[in-house]
């Protein structure tokens, strides 16, 4: 049976959208492995299913390319707002989000970040804002859940950390139960230079999520005010927050092509 879906992205965070809301095969890893897969596949960081909601306008699931299921994915979140070409709430694993269309893509309320150790989550508490541990030149990291689970190494230059063999590391130390979303950001006057390995997807020119989780931590360690343009290798996301209050994300989204799935 043939499954129409949508090719997306948000600075070059690629995406495979698959409206579900009236009926369609049901995913799982397997199924999202192979669709994401760039060689034998559409090709995607992360998958989308968009299902009916209870509690929002629709629910937005959330695949990476290696199968796993997670909470949020801004980026995501800001494409499904310009396919609907509204404002809308979206249910995810990570909280309701709110989004409106916003010149060539969509500002979204991401709700608020969350400081705990327990929530990020980590295997022992510590000191979220500066972890008293390190991995090789990246050392005491700041940790935040901002719907899914980051940590923050501020450094000199962020282009110049080997983050291709760093991030799957600390991805999946121990320390992070649930895995984590690795982020390496350094100052560019009053902007951010963010690169992000992301948890189950690897390096990705963009994300949602690790910018919001960087511009947080910057705002919360003094080095930036907000509103804080984080600029990453595929393009700039503005990140307005302030403590108290939830975290405002701006940028573009694309709609490539449209195809379908023959299974």
């Amino acid at each position: 049976m043939a499954q129409r879906f949508h090719k997306m992205h948000g600075l070059g965070n690629d995406f495979v959208i698959i409206d579900a809301r009236h009926g369609g095969a049901p995913m799982e890893a397997a199924r999202a492995r192979a669709i994401a897969d760039r060689r034998t596949g559409v090709g995607c960081d992360q998958l989308i299913v968009l299902e009916p909601s209870d509690v929002a306008d629709v629910r937005m699931r959330i695949w990476n390319a290696d199968g796993t299921e997670v909470e949020s994915c801004g980026n995501a979140t800001r494409c499904v707002v310009l396919l609907e070409g509204r404002g809308l709430t979206i249910e995810t694993l990570g909280g309701v989000l709110t989004g409106r269309l916003d010149g060539d893509g969509a500002s979204i309320d991401m709700g608020h970040p969350r400081f705990g150790w327990e929530d990020i989550p980590l295997a022992y508490a510590m000191d979220t804002a500066a972890m008293p541990v390190g991995w090789e030149d990246l050392q005491a990291p700041f940790a935040v859940n901002v719907g899914n689970p980051h940590v923050v190494f501020f450094v000199e230059d962020a282009d110049a950390v080997d983050l291709a063999r760093l991030g799957p590391q600390i991805e999946t130390d121990p320390l992070f139960p649930e895995r984590v979303n690795v982020n390496v950001a350094s100052r560019e006057g009053g902007a951010l230079r963010l690169r992000v390995w992301e948890r189950g997807a690897g390096l990705t020119q963009a994300c949602g999520t690790g910018a919001c989780a960087t511009a947080v931590a910057a705002i919360r360690k003094g080095l930036v005010q907000s509103p804080v343009e984080v600029r990453l290798p595929g393009g700039a996301l503005t990140i307005d927050w302030a403590p108290d209050r939830p975290i405002h994300m701006s940028g573009p989204a694309v709609h490539v092509f449209s195809g379908e799935l023959v299974e």
